[in-house]
């Protein structure tokens, strides 16, 4: 069974991240961790001692916040719980403005990102920490 719990620092090294998303793990510090556990609302999706997904915001202004989420490649069949999971989160966010970034080569990411509501705003060129380029999308409350 699946457990929703408050994000820890934590759980960030306990993800075995899905293919996408591993290339990135190499800038996920301590710091980073930190960051991730202080700046906003999050939680993780925990099974046993396993962590199958992490998500959360990060407050820019009272208005707006970056959402971010990493997916474990064990989460398999369980992802539709952990969707569910993240919609909810979203809806019951406080939050008019809420942005996301998606690797431009990650095609399940962009289905993902535009079921829960967000719609694409613009490339933003060599984005990412390897200098590739992501997909703004942003989810307003009255939009």
């Amino acid at each position: 069974m699946i457990e929703i719990q408050p994000f820890k620092k934590k759980h960030l090294h306990m993800l075995n991240l899905q293919p996408a998303q591993e290339r990135f793990f190499l800038y996920f510090d301590f710091e980073y961790a930190e960051v991730l556990e202080t700046a906003g609302p999050s939680f993780s999706a925990v099974r046993g001692e396993s962590v199958l997904a992490s998500a959360g915001l990060i407050k820019q202004w009272d208005n707006r916040a970056i959402a971010w989420g990493l997916i474990g490649a064990e989460l398999g069949n369980d992802f539709i719980k952990v969707h569910r999971a993240v919609d909810r989160f979203l809806n019951m966010s406080d939050f008019n403005r809420i942005e996301a970034y998606v690797d431009t080569t990650f095609g399940q990411g962009h289905r993902w990102i535009k079921k829960l509501g967000f719609e694409y705003e613009g490339t933003m060129r060599q984005f990412n920490p390897d200098g590739s380029d992501a997909c703004l999308y942003a989810r307003l409350k009255n939009g």
